[in-house]
């Protein structure tokens, strides 16, 4: 069985959030599964590792989106140094950029991207047998391939798509139609809500059968989807949790590369100390103290607006009694006032921006992770955190409701119930005292350091799914 996974990222190709993660692990951990050969499409950018990595063009021609004509050249990476065949988009002008996201085309971009994939494969009679759709980038894709003549050819493949995180979905005017393939005029309802070409709403209504990235977060849809609700409700039959996994081959605290002292179970509480001494000098905080840390988006999904008052009343409530880092950026008023928070007080650090390298030392080194998110499809953050022994604080929504359990119910972390800063402290309060009880905290380390949050279940769950789809069964 041929599977293209379809996205606008992949690590350590170009990274902006999770997405990328489970992009540049859930292919590799299914080509390990006997008969599945899964392949990743994503659009061209310029960054270290196309420059790094040695390339073939395998397919150049032409797309007509309205009154343009643009080049489509489709670039192999040679040695499929990732685990899978990797292959990238490139059309002048378009995708051939520093990043992502961030530019006012961006609706005209991922048009042409889908466009691209769709004609590549059509022309070279690429038939697929499942196209994985990641997020809205490439929502309209299970739509086009039903319902534009041009991509006859691919009718009838079977197409998935994964909701990643539904606050986003991409929706544009209808002016943007002249720049969609031809299609069956009277199918526009496919691709309409209220009255905007939204893709994600395409994607649910078209595609043979839909995942979110953990069951909690796709019980949350129901009742919470950005004006959704009613449409993921009717189309339930074709819904599926399956909750994301990480790669343990990158995540390994054993073999990271990027850690000052590498552990396992067995030494992980002196191994832990060693590192956390050597980000508190290079930081200027007291190792001795409790170090909680925060890394990630400085958006409001993620809790971040609640940092600046938490990193205030945590300091004064325990007269300096803890260490607190975050590495992030996004939100021009939280960086300032985490900057005033940097200058003023000897035992907060911050990192503005995101650094790979960084993140991994941080995991090894924190006692304490916090995820405040309003919103959380899945997260990876706290089973990061785990993996390397540090106890994850999380608001108890979504993934994170799958992954942490507290531990007044028999699980290892922290759990509070609302987005604010009074939980947030109360917990960090909880937190404290766990630290100084020295057995408690070995104790969780070595359980958090146990659990199994690799790829092999949900890749399998995937692939069940995708022969189910040839079966038409619905159980996985």
């Amino acid at each position: 069985m041929t599977i293209y996974h379809l996205s606008t990222e992949c690590y350590p190709v170009a990274k902006v959030g999770g997405l990328a993660d489970v992009v540049g692990a859930l292919p590799k951990y299914q080509n390990k599964i006997k008969g599945i050969n899964a392949k990743v499409v994503m659009p061209w950018y310029n960054k270290s590792f196309v420059y790094d990595h040695e390339f073939n063009t395998v397919f150049d021609g032409f797309i007509h989106q309205g009154e343009n004509v643009l080049q489509v050249q489709i670039l192999k990476e040679k040695t499929d140094v990732l685990g899978f065949e990797l292959f990238m988009v490139k059309i002048p002008g378009l995708l051939d950029r520093d990043n992502p996201y961030g530019y006012q085309d961006e609706s005209f971009q991922f048009l042409a991207f889908q466009y691209g994939i769709l004609h590549w494969l059509s022309a070279m009679h690429i038939r697929p047998d499942i196209l994985h759709c990641h997020d809205y980038h490439t929502g309209l894709i299970p739509f086009m391939v039903e319902n534009c003549p041009e991509f006859k050819f691919l009718k009838g493949v079977k197409t998935i798509g994964t909701i990643h995180n539904g606050e986003y979905q991409g929706a544009m005017d209808w002016d943007m139609s002249k720049y969609i393939p031809d299609f069956d005029g009277y199918k526009w309802g496919l691709m309409d809500w209220n009255k905007t070409i939204n893709p994600l709403a395409s994607m649910i209504k078209c595609c043979h059968a839909f995942t979110t990235v953990s069951e909690g977060y796709l019980k949350e849809l129901f009742i919470s989807f950005r004006g959704l609700e009613g449409l993921v409700r009717d189309e339930f039959g074709k819904a599926y949790g399956i909750i994301n996994g990480i790669d343990t081959e990158v995540w390994n605290p054993e073999t990271d590369p990027m850690l000052d002292f590498n552990f396992n179970i067995n030494n992980a509480v002196e191994k832990k100390k060693k590192n956390k001494e050597k980000l508190c000098k290079e930081y200027g905080l007291r190792p001795e103290l409790p170090l909680f840390a925060f890394i990630g988006r400085f958006a409001t999904e993620k809790g971040a607006d609640l940092l600046p008052d938490s990193v205030w009343r945590s300091i004064k409530q325990s007269y300096g009694g803890l260490n607190i880092i975050i590495l992030g950026s996004g939100n021009t008023y939280i960086e300032n006032k985490l900057k005033e928070y940097d200058y003023t007080y000897t035992n907060f650090a911050l990192d503005i921006g995101y650094k790979e390298y960084l993140s991994h030392k941080i995991y090894a080194s924190a006692d304490f992770l916090l995820m405040p998110s309003r919103v959380e499809p899945c997260g990876l953050n706290q089973m990061y955190s785990m993996r390397y022994g540090t106890i994850p604080i999380v608001r108890y929504t979504g993934g994170l409701r799958d992954t942490v359990h507290d531990i007044s119910t028999g699980g290892t972390g922290l759990n509070f119930t609302h987005a604010g800063v009074d939980d947030i402290i109360h917990s960090m309060n909880r937190a404290m005292k766990i630290y100084h009880e020295k057995n408690t905290m070995e104790d969780l380390i070595h359980a958090n350091m146990q659990f199994d949050f690799s790829w092999e279940k949900s890749a399998q769950k995937y692939v069940t799914l995708y022969n189910n789809l040839f079966t038409s069964k619905v159980s996985i």
